[in-house]
């Protein structure tokens, strides 16, 4: 294999290794923001006065 041949063939990996990066923190991303999401719905969805007081009455 010639040298020009192993530096496009180099050049093609290390392209497609920094692809690979970039998909897999776009994602992670997505993550922490549907993460922060959820927690933001849970919160809001809190309700401190409900089962505060139990009623028993036999």
């Amino acid at each position: 294999m010639d040298i020009a041949a192993l530096s496009i063939s180099m050049n093609q990996t290390k392209l497609a290794q920094e692809v690979g990066i970039r998909v897999l923190q776009i994602a992670q991303n997505q993550s922490v923001q549907q993460t922060q999401e959820i927690v933001q719905m849970m919160q809001s969805s809190v309700q401190p006065n409900l089962g505060g007081n139990l009623d028993i009455k036999g």
